[in-house]
């Protein structure tokens, strides 16, 4: 169905059981946006490729909450961004940011200038778009520490992207290694590392790798 129906047929399902909604219905992140109740132009629903996009991301997510672990300073949970698409997780340093410039197509700045008001080391997955039709693995830090997109960066696969100003490593790349978890937990503890070194954050902030959820020894 279009997503104007679908649009009307969630909100009519939550008004009937005494939910009242309110949204912004301009899509973000995407350019020429259409507000949801507007939209009889995308209609398409691919139940494959849905379904092999939530497998990758529940196997991601653990790893993901894993490697959360590995920090005593304030972290976000694993979290889903709606406009990007991503799947992303976000260390903090603790000290202020430069004031973000904003200007990211279909986010408001004031949202930009919120989320990068204090420095970050941030991880994440993303499908990829037109423009990088490639599913991968992203990493970058605000503000960018000089030297960064030198840094020595794993598995080997991972490269620079100038474009996105940010690591990528294809997903097909740890996919097919030969242990996955590994190489996912190298890329995010090797860009992690380079971030926190260049841009001198209080390395007491670490610790090893726990397990999600259960308490540690001590």
């Amino acid at each position: 169905m279009a997503v104007a129906a679908f649009y009307r047929r969630c909100m009519a399902a939550l008004a009937a059981v005494g939910i009242d909604v309110t949204i912004n219905t301009l899509p973000s992140e995407i350019a020429n946006p259409i507000r949801f109740a507007d939209d009889e132009l995308h209609a398409s629903y691919d139940a494959a490729a849905v379904n092999a996009f939530w497998r990758a991301l529940v196997q991601i997510d653990r790893v993901f909450r894993q490697f959360r672990t590995g920090f005593l300073g304030k972290a976000s949970p694993v979290h889903f961004f709606w406009g990007g698409f991503d799947l992303a997780v976000t260390r903090f340093s603790g000290r202020k940011a430069p004031l973000h410039p904003g200007g990211v197509p279909g986010l408001p700045d004031a949202v930009a200038r919120e989320a990068y008001s204090h420095e970050v080391s941030s991880a994440g997955f993303w499908p990829g778009n037109e423009q990088h039709p490639q599913a991968a693995f992203f990493a970058y830090a605000y503000p960018t520490p000089q030297g960064f997109a030198q840094a020595k960066v794993e598995p080997a696969e991972a490269a620079w992207s100038t474009t996105l100003g940010e690591w990528l490593l294809p997903y097909d790349a740890v996919r097919s290694a030969a242990d996955p978890d590994a190489a996912l937990l190298r890329f995010l503890e090797t860009t992690y590392r380079a971030a926190a070194d260049l841009a001198r954050w209080d390395r007491d902030l670490e610790c090893n790798l726990g397990f999600p959820g259960r308490p540690r020894v001590v």
